[in-house]
């Protein structure tokens, strides 16, 4: 395998065109922002959570890699590492979110609203810009702390073999996913619960935090296929361990589906004032039929396929599957997200230009990010020692 970074066609090509995509969307999306602000703060902040849970959900595999040092964990750690790396990106692309935006996004942002309404009255201890920020604050520098060590200890480990080393990763991944899944909670509440600051949730943020496992799986499956195509991988054979990838995608699609359903059942069940308009916010105006594709699209489909073993190992079927399950994420945003703007209700489901073009920018930017980080590093861990039990007898 590998002993040094590489330089390889595919991924400088992916490098240079997702970079530039990125960087041209964006302008075109600025130009955009002028016209008309209120709009593209609303897909801005669509299209931004969307590549922050990834990144997030990078992390958390990572994590829940080093606990459990499986096979697929090993094809699969430079792809995390590099994608929990593009978080400091992501930290300079919340400015614009944290600094410009907010008063276009948020209604308790609005102090007069505010002084008119009790039960903002009520959250304005918590709902308030002063906490927003020292809030945002903790959350990236815990989520860049973990980060840095695990991804700074791994890469020592390649120049070094020492075996302490291991423990480390160990230890701090310990901790660290009931940090990702509590730090994810309040962000999923103050960022984007908070749209809607009369509604409320105690399982929303895990929907989130489900998602960006899906979302990151999904990322590194489709890595894995090409890389291997372009035979990046050398003396591992990726697709050995599709199966295992594709299981747990399966894993996280279910747990999805019983996270959101779970929401939905117990806010029936409840049949609140403050929580019932979510859902019928999101159950006509043309949300409805939403909803009813991510029922099918989102879980009823991807339950089946990925059920089957014969697909699972086909590389062709699998990227067919993780593309749309990467696509199926989007929709599954937007739906929770765009009807707090008034998209829903007698306006209905009106999709703007910018709804696209927005994620697409910062997608760009994320894949050139992403692609400049697994080009630092040899695309197989080095002289980690569970490396040797966890492949014996498999010629690695």
């Amino acid at each position: 395998m590998a002993t040094e970074s590489f330089d390889h066609p595919f991924v400088n090509i992916v490098q240079r065109w997702g970079l530039l995509a990125g960087a041209s969307v964006l302008i075109l999306c600025g130009i955009g922002a002028f016209a008309d602000p209120q709009q593209f703060f609303q897909s801005y902040l669509v299209g931004y959570i969307y590549w922050l849970i990834i990144s997030l959900g990078c992390l958390g595999l990572l994590m829940l890699h080093h606990l459990v040092s499986g096979r697929w964990g090993f094809v699969i750690r430079r792809l995390l590492e590099s994608g929990a790396r593009t978080l400091p990106m992501m930290a300079i692309l919340f400015i614009p979110i944290a600094f410009l935006g907010m008063h276009h996004l948020y209604e308790w942002t609005h102090l007069d609203t505010v002084a008119k309404d009790p039960i903002l009255t009520f959250k304005q201890p918590y709902l308030n810009t002063s906490w927003f920020y020292i809030r945002a604050v903790v959350y990236f520098a815990l989520w860049l702390l973990w980060t840095f060590l695990l991804t700074k200890w791994s890469r020592e480990q390649d120049q070094s073999g020492d075996p302490g080393l291991k423990s480390r990763m160990i230890n701090m991944s310990g901790p660290g996913i009931p940090m990702l899944i509590l730090t994810m909670t309040f962000a999923a509440t103050d960022w984007v619960m908070s749209l809607e600051p009369h509604w409320y949730s105690t399982i929303y943020g895990l929907i989130f935090v489900v998602g960006g496992a899906l979302g990151a799986m999904a990322v590194c499956i489709l890595w894995v296929i090409k890389l291997q195509d372009a035979n990046v991988y050398q003396e591992v054979d990726a697709f050995k361990y599709l199966s295992d990838l594709g299981t747990l995608m399966f894993a996280f699609t279910c747990l999805w589906a019983y996270v959101t359903f779970s929401q939905f059942l117990i806010t029936w069940s409840g049949n609140l004032a403050e929580e019932a308009p979510w859902y019928i916010r999101r159950s006509h105006g043309g949300w409805q039929y939403v909803g009813a594709a991510l029922i099918v699209f989102h879980f009823i489909v991807p339950f089946f396929l990925l059920l089957q073993r014969a697909i699972k190992r086909r590389a062709a079927l699998m990227l067919i599957v993780a593309s749309f399950m990467l696509f199926m994420r989007y929709v599954d945003l937007y739906y929770f997200i765009a009807p707090a703007f008034g998209h829903g209700g007698s306006g209905g489901l009106h999709p703007h230009w910018l709804d696209l073009a927005v994620p697409v920018g910062i997608g760009g930017l994320w894949l050139g990010f992403f692609t400049m980080q697994l080009k630092s590093v040899p695309l197989m861990p080095l002289h980690d020692p569970r490396m040797a039990e966890t492949f014996a007898g498999e010629g690695h």
